[in-house]
């Protein structure tokens, strides 16, 4: 991947911040593309909600149940999976057996070759939001979890002004940065003013994903689960290290310009860019809404009722548990956001 990224350089000179993540994930050998990386879950490089367990997606499951109902029961009722990963998320809410289940359509948006050759049977795996079918064409809903985080953007880096961040090998032959002119005008979404070295991110291809997300739904939802904070000036006054970050092997990685292709890079993502929403709730909120805590009680009753002779089954109704506690702490996963957008 380093070479890729230095043979670019060589080709058109230093290259924005943004093409940078996106050669370093996304490119040839990047860390989403490659065979043997971007695995999310307990042996791979971070963890997830549905890697935490079966009931988040037993959750979506019921939310599903309810959208489904809301529309008059269509089918096909299409669940579009944005960024499926290695499919977790489908497994999960197959195994809860909605009652949509008949009529359900479930596609894995998966832009790497190796994720998509683990997922499971019955659903049907494409490269991109824009495979799944024309503008306006499915009665469903579109999920997708932790995926806008990783989605490239721009970076504003405050010297003296705004200023967008390009990369390019340094005398040492080192991945660094340099600085544009001032941005003119500022774009809106920046703050006037910021310390001396600050950062934003401008997350334009994130709206930009939302918005083929929501001109895909003909009448359904749109659902995506993240972390991040309402307004962008809100992480141009944080250290830039606490929203920009990376991880491998499930800790944090080194600096963003470091071993591309083998780390994850990461941002807090500002609701402020990203088309208007119908409704915005943390995790917690969402999962609560839609029977957590129903289900959680089922699987206590069931694991006290055969805890003397525990079965598998009896033994996945014990892990809703903790695996509820991990989902709902506030903080961790219970503060992510969950945005929606409904048609109509």
């Amino acid at each position: 991947m380093t070479d890729e990224i230095r043979a670019e350089i060589d080709r058109h000179g230093a290259i924005p911040f943004e093409r940078f993540m996106e050669l370093a994930l996304y490119g040839e050998h990047g860390f989403y593309t490659r065979l043997d990386g971007g695995s999310a879950g307990r042996r791979g490089d971070f963890l997830t909600s549905p890697e935490v367990g079966p009931l988040f997606g037993a959750v979506v499951a019921r939310m599903l149940d309810a959208e489904w109902a809301r529309l008059g029961q269509p089918e096909p009722f299409t669940v579009v999976d944005a960024g499926a990963g290695p499919g977790t998320l489908a497994r999960a809410v197959h195994a809860a057996t909605p009652a949509c289940r008949d009529a359900m359509s479930y596609v894995a948006v998966e832009t790497s070759p190796a994720q998509r050759e683990r997922h499971p049977d019955g659903v049907r795996s494409v490269a991109a939001l824009a495979d799944v079918g024309p503008p306006n064409s499915i009665d469903g809903v579109v999920i997708a979890n932790e995926l806008l985080d990783n989605v490239p953007f721009r970076l504003a880096v405050f010297d003296g002004g705004w200023r967008e961040a390009y990369v390019l090998v340094d005398g040492r032959g080192d991945f660094a940065e340099r600085l544009s002119a001032p941005f003119d005008p500022v774009p809106p979404e920046l703050p006037a003013t910021a310390p001396h070295g600050a950062r934003a991110p401008l997350m334009q291809r994130a709206s930009d994903l939302v918005a083929v997300a929501r001109d895909l739904v003909r009448s359904g939802s749109v659902v995506m689960f993240d972390y991040g904070v309402p307004r962008t000036a809100e992480l141009a006054l944080r250290p830039w290290r606490d929203w920009l970050r990376t991880y491998r092997d499930n800790a944090r990685g080194e600096h963003y310009l470091t071993s591309p292709g083998m780390q994850d890079i990461t941002a807090d993502v500002p609701v402020d860019q990203l088309p208007s929403h119908d409704a915005l709730r943390t995790q917690a909120q969402w999962l609560a809404r839609w029977g957590i805590e129903d289900l959680v009680a089922e699987g206590k009753a069931v694991w006290a009722e055969r805890a003397a002779r525990p079965d598998l089954e009896a033994m996945r109704m014990r892990s809703r548990v903790s695996e509820s506690e991990a989902l709902l702490d506030p903080s961790g996963l219970g503060a992510f956001l969950a945005l929606e957008w409904r048609t109509p």
